[in-house]
């Protein structure tokens, strides 16, 4: 039954950066679809929001993924709250402050970005996939972006996100290789534009990314659901080291 293969009933998860955003809608996605989540974010207020909302199947874990300290630790106790991890996403990250070239992108700005994006994933993959090793089964859902496939300069000059995020697209292909006799899958996911509550988007900017998309428009953040419970269910078993752009068409051009 087709809808069997797309269901995580009984699944545990958690994900990063879920407070809000599009970690909130794939939290959502996932509650809604019958898994036991534990959302993990650094915003306090936010989380307790968020939780409160999704209802009875959801741990809440307050940590900076960037902290090594944190993020382990909340690991640790959503593993043994859950008892298994079935899923893993792997969603929170920020972008350049500021658009610029990079001789303008200073120190602070470059390192806040590679430590929550790549450093973060990093802290958060490193445990997470010893458990799914030992248990023989799991799949961990990096979140990139499409321009971590193509450069965003064309629009919007973000340097360190682009490293950041197309890092995250090779790491995620060499985790493939390296679990998969493990069982484990580690696949990509790659937004393009969306439009949440904590990134509205300007009318301006809305239009030039709009007429910059194929499909000329920015998507509705719930329209992640879909992609993110083909790589959370059975649906995508036998898929590993790729990525899943969902971006109305942009890396098409």
């Amino acid at each position: 039954m087709i809808d069997e293969i797309f269901s995580v009933a009984g699944k545990t998860a958690i994900v990063t950066g879920a407070a809000s955003g599009l970690g909130r809608e794939m939290a959502e996605a996932l509650v809604e679809n019958g898994a036991q989540v534990a959302l993990i974010d650094k915003d306090e207020a936010a989380l307790r929001a968020t939780a409160a909302a999704l209802g009875k199947n959801v741990l809440a874990f307050a940590a900076d993924v960037s902290v090594k300290a944190e993020i382990e630790t909340a690991i640790a106790q959503a593993h043994r709250e859950l008892g298994t991890l079935d899923i893993v996403i792997g969603n929170a990250g920020v972008t350049d402050s500021v658009p610029n070239l990079l001789h303008e992108t200073t120190d602070d700005v470059w390192q806040r970005v590679i430590d929550v994006n790549l450093q973060g994933l990093f802290y958060t993959a490193r445990p997470v996939l010893g458990i799914m090793m030992k248990q023989g089964s799991g799949k961990l859902i990096t979140v990139a972006s499409m321009f971590g496939i193509a450069a965003a300069a064309g629009l919007f000059p973000r340097p360190a996100t682009a490293a950041s995020k197309g890092a995250i697209v090779n790491l995620t292909r060499e985790l493939a290789m390296q679990y998969a006799p493990y069982n484990v899958t580690v696949n990509a996911l790659c937004p393009g534009f969306f439009r949440t509550a904590t990134r509205p988007r300007s009318e301006a900017n809305a239009k030039i990314m709009a007429d910059y998309t194929p499909l000329k428009r920015i998507a509705a953040a719930r329209e992640i659901k879909g992609s993110i419970l083909y790589l959370a269910s059975s649906a995508s078993d036998f898929v590993t080291g790729t990525t899943l752009v969902v971006d109305g068409g942009v890396l098409a051009r």
